[in-house]
């Protein structure tokens, strides 16, 4: 029965309201910042019990993404039309006012919904935890919450409470059940801002009460009705009214509600894009979330993420989306994740009748069938311990039950001749096996130059991806690709460059004529000093086998650019401000826009924007430099971003983005030089902050605002 009290108290009565927020804080206890440790800021916990709470995740590798709520039932339609877009993104692409998408809520009755069905397709596909959809961004609820009517508890499928009945069949089979939760919140009263086409009025609309309302329902969902929640999985914190305070303090709440509990990082204000990763800085979370792609190359050890991907284009269900991946393309997407040291949350959008799409179905049957025989390449694995990728597939590694090393290839493009090559692996092998083999052949091997050869059969096991167990006879060493350091590509006068030398049995030799590094060649340790424009080229030997590909980094010698005189001066910037339109793409085009407003500022930032979404800024002035010398550049920015200095474009952040920082280098000489920073802002957060590294300086830092000049 619902506690009618306190839906009144959370909508209506503003006193209640605040012992409501109190009762709330009070669950947080005080946090205590640790230092940054793998990319995470660490809040009432070591290190160590840090790797023990992420543990799981880190041997689950392979998880099941549900996205199903009310927009399932329209199918990707709306009055019979097709809607554009994404499936769970109905209200918005159509542009729904929130009372008229109220209708789905009455035909949201999925009576072929079997939880026991969906958690075997998960499990028998290989996937080790569940991430469903509690509630997205139009607020809908599966779950029976007090605090709304605006819920599964008030839809003809009733009284059945689908997240309970997928917690019972979770925990039957040793899955683990997470939620996925939107911040943003197109349904309730409170949430801010509101989408242009929403007519209610915004008279009485409190966000911190709404916070409290998203408070109210997290503790609902983690207060073991639900049984032990794996994650909360954050989403929705684009929106300008979501801080990066907010995000610290939602954090900090949901670890006290669970100590154990694991959270995303879209719980703040610090994902870097659709690229995932957490940005420098004190944001919370526990992992990256990449969206719809794979880092190109691994993380460092420690820092968690994960890939969310579909399996068509939409997460939601779209019944007109027939775009499907083949099932090699997920089982190889699979690995690559696993190489890289990351999981796979691999999406399904139910029906509004509760069915898993049958392509789904298929597709996730086939890689269950590949994962029945390889698995263990999979769980519990570390990344690739090889500089690169081969280019015949994937590498992981793992350890075996007598604690020697052992490496899993996973070969997408199987040799012709049989004979694969892996090259930098310095340890000798002991015995090489292919999984799922119906005898334990073992198969001959042989050093060949800077790789070892294996001799396998003709034809693979798998044309999906085939995996070769590598044991090894003594512990794992492999040859780090040459490290040529310098304080920058480009400099003035002179620039050190060192060829670094690990602690290793590989010698890195290097020359600085653009030729290739012999076995007689310079090894390094030795100083380089370059006084002109050159190529340095490293590689590392074993006696005289070389056992790395040569590395090469070009350093440019630049003439400063001399500074301009000026009669008069004065500190800031001047600005201009223009009210951009919906379609804007690129900086260029501010100056085309609607003129409102112009001013001096102190220092190029939002501080003077005219309103809060689609809005240009360009300053203009000079920068002040102390030093004749290099100056690297770097504008951090949401949306797009370019800084030009003499006219000349130094970084280039333009174009449509979440908050994304890039650099670019110019010689200066000491004295005044005109610039140009332009910065356009879409929809959601926004972001300007320009940093330089100084002539002399180790780091970078924010532009002082004495530099600004006009």
């Amino acid at each position: 029965m619902r506690n009618q009290l306190l839906r009144e108290i959370l909508f209506i009565s503003s006193i209640s309201f605040a012992l409501l927020c109190a009762s709330l804080t009070a669950l947080a206890t005080a946090q205590q910042e640790l230092p940054r440790y793998g990319g995470v800021n660490l809040v009432n916990e070591t290190p160590e019990q840090h790797d023990a709470r992420m543990r799981w995740f880190r041997d689950a590798k392979f998880g099941m993404f549900i996205h199903w709520g009310a927009y399932s039932t329209a199918a990707g339609e709306w009055n019979g039309k097709r809607v554009p877009g994404i499936g769970e993104w109905l209200l918005s692409n159509a542009q729904i006012k929130p009372e008229d998408y109220a209708v789905l809520q009455k035909q949201f009755n999925p009576v072929k919904f079997d939880a026991k069905a969906w958690v075997e397709i998960a499990k028998n596909a290989g996937m080790k935890y569940i991430v469903i959809t509690s509630k997205h961004h139009d607020g809908f609820c599966l779950w029976d919450s007090a605090l709304t009517d605006w819920d599964v508890a008030n839809s003809p499928f009733a009284p059945r409470d689908p997240l309970k009945e997928l917690a019972d069949a979770c925990t039957a089979v040793g899955i683990r059940l997470c939620f996925y939760h939107s911040i943003m919140d197109w349904h309730h009263p409170d949430y801010l801002p509101r989408r242009a086409w929403d007519t209610r009025s915004t008279d009485g609309a409190d966000y911190q009460r709404y916070i409290a309302y998203m408070k109210g329902q997290l503790k609902e969902l983690t207060s073991g009705k639900y049984g032990d929640v794996g994650i909360l999985w954050f989403d929705g914190e684009w929106e300008g009214t979501w801080t990066h305070e907010m995000g610290k303090d939602l954090y900090d709440y949901c670890r006290a509600l669970d100590a154990d509990i694991i959270i995303n990082n879209r719980v703040d204000t610090g994902r870097s894009g659709m690229e995932g990763l957490t940005r420098e800085g004190d944001y919370r979370g526990d992992y990256g979330t990449p969206e719809q792609q794979i880092p190109a190359t691994g993380l460092p050890t420690g820092f968690d993420w994960e890939t969310c991907m579909t399996m068509n284009d939409t997460w939601g269900y779209k019944k007109h989306d027939n775009n499907w991946k083949s099932t090699e393309d997920l089982v190889r997407k699979l690995v690559d994740i696993a190489s890289k040291g990351g999981n796979f949350l691999l999406n399904v959008g139910p029906t509004g009748e509760g069915e898993i799409p049958a392509p789904s179905v298929e597709r996730l049957e086939g890689m269950g069938r590949w994962m029945k025989v390889n698995a263990r390449s999979v769980y519990s694995t570390q990344a690739n311990p090889f500089p690169e990728p081969p280019a015949w597939g994937r590498v992981t590694r793992a350890k075996n039950d007598d604690g020697s090393d052992r490496l899993y290839l996973h070969v997408f493009d199987w040799p012709a001749d049989g004979k694969l090559r892996l090259s930098g692996l310095l340890s000798t092998p002991r015995a090489v096996q292919i999984l799922g083999q119906k005898t334990r052949n073992l198969w001959p091997f042989e050093a060949d130059g800077d790789a070892f050869v294996f001799q396998l059969p003709a034809q693979p096991l798998d044309p999906m991806c085939t995996v070769v167990a590598v044991d090894l006879a003594e512990s794992l060493a492999v040859a780090a690709l040459p490290e040529i350091v310098a304080a920058d590509g480009r400099f003035v006068g002179s620039i050190d460059v060192d060829v670094l030398q690990p602690a290793s049995r590989v010698t890195y030799r290097f020359t600085t004529d653009g030729s290739e590094p012999l076995a007689s060649s310079i090894p390094a340790g030795a100083p380089i000093k370059l006084e002109k424009t050159a190529v340095v080229k490293a590689r590392g030997f074993l006696g005289e086998r070389a056992v790395t590909r040569t590395v090469e980094r070009r350093f440019e010698k630049l003439e400063p650019i001399a500074g301009v005189q000026t009669f008069t001066l004065a500190d800031g910037l001047a600005y201009r401000t223009f009210e951009v339109p919906e379609s804007i793409k690129t900086c260029a085009a501010i100056t085309a826009a609607k003129h409102v407003g112009e001013g001096v500022a102190a220092q190029p930032s939002i501080a003077v924007k005219p309103r809060e979404e689609f809005f240009g800024l360009v300053f203009t002035g000079f920068i002040d430099v102390p030093e004749t010398g290099l100056y690297r550049f770097f504008v951090d920015s949401d949306d797009g971003s370019t800084m030009s200095v003499h006219g000349k474009t130094v970084v280039d952040n333009d174009g449509p983005h979440s908050a994304a920082e890039k650099s670019g280098a110019i010689a200066l000489e000491k004295g005044l030089h005109p610039i140009e920073i332009r910065m356009f802002e879409a929809a959601g957060q926004d972001l300007l902050r320009v940093s330089w590294i100084a002539p002399g300086a180790s780091k970078k830092t924010e532009v002082p605002a004495t530099a600004w000049k006009r």
